[in-house]
């Protein structure tokens, strides 16, 4: 059986609302206010959301001092922004502990790099989406003409088609049928067009010539000709750029993995990148696989985390149609109205590691000692949470753990009915006296880094012996949630004097994980760190 190591955090950094870093995000948790502004893609509306508060440029000087000079505007133009905070938050994670960096190069495929995304790049991909459409309407506008397809010309002459879609010139212009038909009647025209196949074949010629056997310069000037000779076609022919030439790369640029990738090659770090999915419980999805990795001996340091884009229109379309989002433009604080969540963006990195092979190295742990982590499935409902699914996660993460010894617990709480069923399904597991956090009303949800943020807050609170503030009193609790008798951190925050903490998320998909931390002993870590001229870690 393998060696079961202490696993210790070496490093963390945070893209929140209003908190660009991690010290920023520690300074406003200590007051007792919501995040959250009024949301911007409908021009007004009623909705509010976490905008990550964030410049890329902050870390300009950080890739100067490393790359060529042309490498920060590379990643500036090509990233989209999930990307962008992930790597932010990993630069600032190599802060706390200098040294780190190069350490994590040096342990070769030792080193792994799991960070991941609930939505994806959805600024990006979104964009290219309406560029292609619009590519593709005006390419079958022009190609689906009469004057260049004779079976259309046909087929006004004396209806010759019966599969041809309703002619628009038969609805009101400018009307919603009208413009379903439109697409419909000159998408099908396009293809049937003679003068498309004609200028195919001489777009196929021009893209046949093969490049010649060699690299360089030599390859991108055929390169270059062959696109020329597509831009001398199309103005030939005097049609609009080809839909398949309308998206740009970046599209795949910014799949989901890329921030793990990006990550591996600024850090230089061999091992495995990619990117766990398991929206709302990625963040504990990735630390159990990190766990797993250390004490499997396949890795000494692992690099986690999750990412999310900015709050976009299709997102919040998405949350309000599934009745899971707020919308009265008022602040929606988990455990008392229950009127549904709000869309955040941003990122949060840890470095976790083998606390003892890196407190050896003079690298000190921040936060608290990750002592228990439990996944599971509810094999439910998509969006509902069962009650046996996340008591399964919670059994595994408190497998060595007294539930007397829980002091504080912090929810999913997406201030939605779930919350009252929520803490009664957690009292079952734990001890009465428990106290409870629920932070989606401070920074909002970001639907896989929520659960980062939430882990970052408790172990920064704990280390100092306080839960911090969250924007709740008592006489709010809605009845459904009062009714079990818990107790709640509230706007005065709750000074706490030692004991395990616990975290659980629950994913859309039925996905859950829980992560039970404890602060560390002293007098263990002086005697197992290294004192090698290494500064104290920040952090603390």
């Amino acid at each position: 059986m393998a060696k079961r190591r202490r696993i210790g955090i070496f490093g963390w950094g945070v893209v929140a609302p209003k908190s660009p870093d991690i010290e920023t995000f520690q300074r406003n948790l200590e007051h007792a206010d919501s995040w959250l502004t009024p949301f911007r893609g409908y021009g007004q509306s009623n909705f509010l959301v976490g905008y990550p508060e964030f410049e890329f440029d902050t870390y300009h000087g950080w890739f100067d001092a490393r790359f060529p000079p042309a490498k920060f505007g590379q990643l500036n133009d090509k990233m989209g922004p999930m990307v962008k905070y992930a790597i932010g938050s990993f630069i600032q994670s190599l802060g706390q502990n200098p040294g780190i960096e190069s350490y994590l190069r040096s342990l070769g495929t030792k080193c792994h790099v799991y960070v991941g995304t609930g939505l994806g790049e959805m600024t990006i991909s979104t964009d290219e989406a309406i560029r292609f459409d619009r590519a593709l309407r005006r390419w079958n506008e022009f190609w689906g003409a009469p004057e260049r397809c004779a079976p259309l010309r046909q087929h006004i002459e004396g209806p010759s088609d019966p599969a041809a879609p309703r002619n628009p010139d038969e609805l009101k212009l400018g009307s919603e049928a009208w413009i379903d038909a439109k697409h419909a009647w000159e998408s099908y025209w396009a293809e049937r067009s003679e003068q498309l196949t004609k200028y195919l074949a001489a777009a196929a010629a021009i893209h046949s010539e093969p490049v010649p056997p060699s690299s360089g310069s030599t390859k991108l000037s055929t390169l270059r000709q062959k696109l020329n000779g597509i831009r001398q076609l199309n103005r030939t022919w005097g049609c609009p750029a080809e839909p398949w030439a309308a998206v740009s790369p970046n599209l795949l640029w910014n799949i989901s993995n890329i921030a793990a990738s990006q990550i591996s090659m600024i850090g230089k770090i061999t091992g495995p990148a990619f990117a766990p999915v398991a929206a709302c419980a990625s963040f504990g999805i990735a630390t159990k696989m990190a766990v797993d990795a250390i004490n499997l001996g396949e890795a000494t340091a692992v690099v986690v985390g999750m990412t999310d884009p900015p709050p976009h229109p299709l997102v919040i379309s998405a949350f309000y149609n599934a009745n899971v989002i707020s919308a009265d433009a008022d602040v929606s604080r988990p455990l008392t109205g229950l009127k549904g969540t709000h869309v955040s963006g941003g990122s949060c990195v840890w470095i976790v590691g083998d606390a003892e092979a890196l407190m050896a190295q003079g690298f000190r742990p921040i936060g608290l000692e990750i002592v228990g982590v439990g996944t599971s499935s509810d094999a439910h409902h998509i969006i509902t949470p069962s009650k046996a699914g996340p008591q399964l996660a919670m059994k595994a993460a408190l497998q060595e753990v007294q539930a007397t010894d829980v002091t504080t617990w912090d929810m999913h709480a997406t201030a939605t009915p779930g919350d009252a069923t929520e803490i009664e399904h957690s009292l079952e597991m734990l001890h009465p006296d428990v106290i409870f956090t629920a932070r989606k009303g401070t920074f909002g949800h970001g639907m896989s880094v929520g659960g980062g943020w939430e882990l970052t807050a408790q172990h920064l609170g704990m280390v100092r012996g306080k839960l911090y503030p969250v924007p709740l009193t008592e006489g709010e609790l809605h009845a459904d949630v009062k009714m079990h008798s818990a107790k709640f951190v509230q706007t005065e925050g709750y000074d706490v004097a030692s004991g395990y903490c616990g975290k659980l998320s629950m994913g859309i998909g039925g996905v859950n994980s829980c992560v039970i931390s404890r602060p560390w002993d002293p007098q263990y870590v002086e005697s197992h760190l290294k004192t090698a001229d290494r500064p104290k870690a920040s952090g603390q």
